[in-house]
């Protein structure tokens, strides 16, 4: 049996001025949103270019998830090598023989694009810099990433270098939606490492300008001009913004306002609930009478402000189910539409477990109704 249920939600959240679009000072710019990404804007967003230290934004997402499988920990001491200590352009004057932490190092990395640090943190997790940017290209191919090679770490000019707006969107919405702890260092605007006797100094201008700013990278070199990726969140909707190769430091930052700004004028995430709440659903022969469905995952659309249209939702759900039942076992679904076109369909699945009931307790059930009965 099934029971369908269609609920309008009221869109108020999207009936505000729409912006006009984002004014681009560059030769390759992207916006996408995080959660879905969608793409919202774009130009000439697959042109390969010089990333320079955007490049790190990788080095950094292969760090976060050796961390979260337990490789190594925010304490586990690096040693810096000859080959790290050498490396030129940004850097916090590693040493020889010095050890910092994995939580100073990244910091070192986010905060002061130090190339250094990169390739202590590479050759600590790989052995070498070039096993590690083997592990850097084979992480692109996983993310789709078709107009990227990686030949460093670090984002120093290099031949067979590039990636374009597009892919490092790619991999900054990877960094951010799987290791949001990444903020910690991102969002940093002066700080210090050794106790204090270095100090650090962002040269991403949004984490203190721009409101709601989480991240993410600049870069700039010779070759590259200047690149950005900047990531912003303002009522639970956090964006991307990828500019490559602006000619000034000004227009790269600019360019990255102008897109978050027309991104969150013109768009907005709306959560999707079933209304009224999912009722229970009778369990035969179980030890509890009924079953809690619940949807197996959260419902979030991103829809233009401009909106006119209505989310209906449509319910399908068993009428009754014999137990046993195992929690997360599939009792129906919804699905959720924009004026009548589909979106996304949510399976509902149980709650909990339900045990089947003994013998001895069905009998027991049994002759307790017919004494009622009676």
């Amino acid at each position: 049996m099934k029971r369908i249920l269609a609920v309008c939600l009221a869109l108020s959240l999207f009936t505000l001025p729409i912006s006009a679009a984002p004014k681009i000072d560059a030769p390759a710019a992207l916006l996408m949103e995080k959660d879905s990404g969608t793409v919202l804007h774009e130009t000439n967003a697959h042109d390969r270019r010089a990333p320079a230290s955007v490049t790190k934004v990788m080095t950094m997402l292969l760090i976060m998830e050796a961390l979260s499988s337990g490789q190594i920990a925010p304490d586990t001491p690096i040693s810096v090598s000859a080959t790290a200590a050498g490396m030129g352009g940004s850097q916090v004057y590693l040493a020889e023989g010095e050890q910092m932490s994995v939580h100073e190092m990244l910091k070192s990395i986010a905060v002061a694009s130090a190339n250094d640090a990169c390739v202590a943190m590479a050759e600590h997790l790989c052995g070498s810099e070039e096993s590690f940017v083997e592990q850097m290209n084979a992480r692109a191919a996983q993310l789709g990433m078709t107009d990227t090679h990686f030949a460093n770490c670090t984002g120093l000019p290099a031949d067979n270098h590039y990636s374009s707006a597009h892919d490092i969107a790619l991999m900054s919405r990877q960094l951010i939606l799987d290791h949001p702890d990444i903020r910690t260092y991102t969002t940093i605007w002066m700080d210090s490492i050794r106790d204090g006797a270095f100090g650090l100094s962002n040269t991403n201008r949004l984490i203190r300008f721009y409101p709601g700013a989480t991240g993410l990278k600049t870069g700039f070199t010779d070759t590259s001009l200047y690149c950005l990726s900047g990531t912003a969140e303002r009522d639970g909707m956090e964006l991307i913004a990828v500019v490559l190769g602006a000619s000034t430091s000004e227009a790269r930052f600019e360019t990255a306002k102008s897109l978050l700004d027309h991104g969150f004028a013109n768009f907005a995430l709306t959560d999707v609930y079933p209304d009224p709440p999912l009722p229970p659903i009778p369990v035969l022969l179980g030890q509890t009478d009924h079953v809690q469905p619940q949807l197996e995952r959260e419902c979030r659309l991103l829809l233009p402000r401009s909106s006119a249209g209505s989310i209906t939702t449509e319910l399908t759900l068993a009428q009754d189910v014999q137990a046993p039942v195992e929690a997360g076992q599939h009792l129906g679904s919804m699905q959720v539409l924009v004026d009548g076109e589909l979106r996304d369909t949510i399976p509902i699945v149980a709650s909990c477990a339900v045990e089947r009931i003994s013998f001895p307790a069905i009998f027991t059930r049994l002759l307790r109704h017919l004494f009622m009965a009676g």
